[in-house]
């Protein structure tokens, strides 16, 4: 049947009357493992008519066909026979699949996707009416799956506006300008070693996709993407995602990706192109830091995640990286070091300042996407601010950021000038020695027209805390420096002022 408009608001009705579902994240995680395993159907459908001997990983009686749908008589499962199916053979069935080293990736999936996935619905007449309403997406329809893939970006959007499950969410505009920006091409492999829902992966694909002539080119396609997630929701959603855009074989795997050595790495192990938004304003359990080297050893979630992309990227790899404004001022020792090896083995030729709100309600914490490549050494530095677009005063749920308001930064990337508005850097190109100067802080071109915005507490305690340890750091170096003019032992000199602090 034609893909109804109303969809999510159907679902979103009837669970509302479940007294098992407890606010918007825990509705949209319950809609996508219906969807992956309906999604999933559909793609065997395929198999099974295309590969001579296709054997489902999934017994009969778990199969979506086979307890979703209705026999030939219209009878489908529903009330108490329907929940306790699901609850009691479903679900366990399907977290405890038998799956070997041997077992292919688009088999091995269904595995991985439901470790972790749970079903919150207590009510099996409303369950029911919910699996009808998703059961009636025609996914072998050409036109009705595609249509289908704007409802899909519907529920990405809602995770922006479900609490914490925001995180998983980078607004499109953004993924899609930087995929437009790298420049993919077919025969390239890109990761994304947080990839969330899939966002950057699916702007790559539909840059990539611009390319595709014939079905050896299709090929090249479907085998350019890897992606890791360390949360079970955002994989569920990405694979699902995957399997909308027709990647059969989705490389995405539920890990950690800072649970490696980063001194294991080998060239295998390396990708083209990486396109990023690490998470940050997260500390990760104090054994990760084993696996860094000791001087780029921090305690911040998104600094970890710049070491593993850089031993990561291929000689002439390029990447564009999110990065939160404490990255760019903090002068710590680990940052420091970080932004150290990022200048002297990797050039850094672009930073775009991005505007406050772009993240919201998510967070107010103002980013940054870092473009550099596995070339040579960083020379200069080109810093540009891109302002809110005309008649926007934020970024809101009902007026998101769009592509387009990117015109002034991609009119501006290939006629770099610099430009100064009203006494104020906009665009500049700074040199390696202008930052090393810097003590390679380099917030640069910021926002001096913006009306200082009041973040929430817990924000502004991180912000707070960033600052306060690059200002200790900077009082530590300027100590070491003095002391060793004067050749004086800094620990017999007392440091601290009457409250304890530096």
């Amino acid at each position: 049947m034609a893909m109804q408009s109303g969809f999510i608001k159907r679902i979103r009705d009837i669970m509302r009357m479940d007294a098992g579902i407890n606010g918007d994240a825990q509705r949209i995680e319950q809609m996508v493992w219906m969807l992956f395993l309906k999604v999933y159907d559909a793609k065997e459908d395929d198999w099974e008519l295309n590969e001579d001997d296709y054997h489902s990983i999934i017994p009969d009686n778990c199969r979506w066909r086979n307890w979703a749908q209705g026999n030939d008589n219209g009878h489908a499962m529903t009330g108490d026979e329907l929940l306790n199916f699901v609850n009691n053979t479903l679900f366990p069935t399907l977290k405890n699949l038998t799956v070997t080293p041997d077992t292919p990736v688009k088999k091995a999936i269904v595995k991985s996707t439901f470790e972790d996935a749970n079903n919150y619905m207590k009510d099996g007449v409303y369950l029911r009416q919910v699996i009808d309403v998703i059961d009636e997406v025609e996914f072998d329809d050409v036109k009705e799956s595609h249509a289908f893939g704007t409802v899909y970006e519907e529920i990405l959007r809602e995770l922006q506006a479900a609490g914490s499950s925001g995180e998983f969410y980078t607004p499109r505009a953004v993924t899609d300008f930087m995929a437009l920006m790298i420049k993919p091409q077919l025969g390239e492999k890109m990761a994304d070693f947080a990839c969330g829902t899939g966002g950057f992966i699916t702007s790559w694909l539909s840059q990539l996709n611009k390319q595709v002539t014939d079905t050896n080119k299709q090929k090249l396609l479907d085998e350019s993407i890897y992606g890791i997630e360390k949360k079970p929701f955002p994989y569920l959603l990405c694979v699902t995602n995957m399997l909308l855009h027709d990647i059969e074989v989705p490389n995405i795997f539920h890990d950690n990706s800072l649970r490696k050595n980063l001194l294991d790495y080998t060239d295998d192990d390396k990708f083209d192109v990486i396109l990023m938004n690490p998470p940050y304003g997260g500390h990760e359990d104090k054994s990760i830091q084993g696996f860094f080297p000791d001087d780029l050893a921090s305690s911040e979630t998104a600094d970890l995640f710049m070491s593993v992309i850089m031993y990561r990227l291929k000689k002439d790899g390029r990447a564009a990286v999110i990065l939160p404004d404490g990255f760019l001022f903090g002068t710590d020792n680990a940052k420091v070091a970080i932004k150290k090896k990022l200048l002297s083995d990797f050039n850094l030729h672009t930073v775009i300042r991005l505007p406050h709100s772009v993240f919201a309600p998510y967070t107010s914490i103002t980013t940054n996407i870092l473009f550099f490549d596995n070339t040579d050494s960083t020379k200069e530095i080109w810093f540009y601010r891109l302002d809110m677009p005309e008649g926007y005063k934020n970024f809101s749920k009902t007026k998101p950021m769009k592509l387009e308001h990117f015109n002034p930064v991609i009119e501006w990337w290939n006629n770099r000038v610099e430009i100064n508005e009203d006494g104020f850097d906009k665009a500049k190109k700074y040199t390696v020695e202008e930052i090393e100067n810097r003590t390679f802080n380099i917030d640069l071109c910021g926002y001096p027209h913006e009306e200082e915005e009041i973040l929430p507490p817990k924000e502004l305690i991180q912000q707070y805390q960033e600052k306060r340890a690059s200002l200790n750091a900077d009082i530590d170096r300027i100590l070491a420096e003095i002391t060793n003019i004067l050749g004086i032992d800094l620990e017999d000199v007392d440091t601290t002022n009457s409250n304890g602090g530096v």
